[in-house]
């Protein structure tokens, strides 16, 4: 399969640069993967899509401030330290970091407010450094969540940019809107949101859960690679960048339980789908399921045999991204295609502050 196959053109102006409010006010495209019938409406409206006993399966990672300005401790040039992941062992705070800014090497000592220091430990030689902090733990966390700044999606920032609109000039509070009203606190870890869940609103969950709907968590701390455009011709030569899954044991029984009984998985985006078939890649519906905690770099695209996932609630994704390959995959290459062009036709507010998807 080539990338070729999963880009299409898209105009700037349809590059959402802030959320719909109320959250579940967006538009949302119904696409019946079988019949390939496509149907419009809006978010809030997706509860008449659902019926009782369905599972419907969030991601309830929390974003964090990721994006550090500093200086250099000896000259005081600037330099940008973003976190991607933590490797920290032996009680020391070390995380895989983009830096920019001239001068990054084995080291190089960068200052920041609040007495935080980080030192350079080595070049991955992939474009990330292992970064060491001179504080750790929830530490470490509280000085980063004050002092960061929450890393929006590049093409955010270029489409305002692009409408001559600054951050403030949207009058968008990214720190609330682009973060799901079912974060939790105590998973902390992503660098960017798992979009769609921005759509739901409180009220909306509890309409959802009154009609009978089970709704269950599941974590996958997103990376920026995965909006990162596959850069090979042959998409089965790209590889995938490992995210961190957990999995709580109830919660996998449950599912278990849900596909005996033929009832329907509904997956809140493509992080969360990735989060369960990856489970189930690994451990098996056969099996004894524990508690599930792992780095996963499962790659979907057609052809795959999904395991768990029966429907999915999405957004609309980059061209040659591996995102718009799950999707196609799901409901078939054909199908998107078609619903995309539906979707520039109709005017859709396309990406992570964009309109919604379901796949049925």
């Amino acid at each position: 399969m080539q990338i070729s196959d999963f880009d299409y053109n898209l105009h700037k102006e349809l590059i959402a640069i802030e959320p719909a409010e109320p959250r579940d006010s967006s538009r949302l495209l119904v696409l019946q993967k079988k019949k390939g019938t496509i149907e419009h409406g809006r978010f809030s409206e997706i509860i008449d899509y659902m019926q009782a006993g369905d599972v419907l399966v969030l991601n309830n990672t929390k974003v964090f401030s990721a994006r550090l300005l500093g200086v250099k401790s000896v000259s005081g040039g600037k330099m940008e330290v973003f976190l991607l992941k933590n490797i920290s062992v032996s009680g020391l705070e070390v995380w895989e970091c983009l830096i920019g800014g001239r001068g990054a090497k084995a080291g190089l000592k960068i200052e920041f407010t609040k007495g935080l220091v980080a030192e350079v430990v080595a070049d991955n030689a992939d474009g990330t450094w292992q970064v060491k902090f001179n504080r750790h733990g929830s530490d470490f966390m509280v000085v980063v969540d004050e002092i960061g700044s929450l890393p929006l999606p590049p093409y955010i920032e270029k489409a305002r940019q692009y409408k001559a609109l600054n951050r403030q000039g949207t009058g968008v509070n990214d720190r609330k809107s682009y973060q799901t009203v079912y974060a939790a606190d105590e998973k902390r870890g992503s660098v960017a949101a798992p979009t769609a869940g921005l759509h739901f609103t409180p009220e909306l969950m509890r309409k959802i859960k009154d009609k009978g709907v089970q709704i269950e968590f599941v974590t996958l701390h997103v990376g920026m690679g995965t909006f990162a455009p596959v850069k090979v011709d042959n998409i089965l030569d790209h590889k995938m960048h490992a995210e961190y899954v957990e999995i709580e044991k109830v919660v996998a029984e449950n599912i278990i339980t849900a596909k005996a009984e033929k009832r329907r998985i509904i997956a809140v985006g493509t992080t969360s789908a990735r989060a369960l078939e990856a489970m189930f890649q690994v451990q098996g519906s056969s099996l004894k399921i524990s508690d599930h905690a792992a780095w996963v770099d499962i790659f979907i695209y057609p052809g795959y045999d999904f395991k768990v996932v029966d429907a999915l609630i999405t957004n609309f994704h980059l061209p040659k991204s591996t995102l718009l390959i799950l999707v196609s995959a799901l409901a078939g290459a054909e199908n998107i295609r078609r619903a995309y062009a539906e979707a520039i036709e109709k005017k859709y507010r396309f990406y992570s502050y964009g309109d919604a998807m379901l796949i049925v």
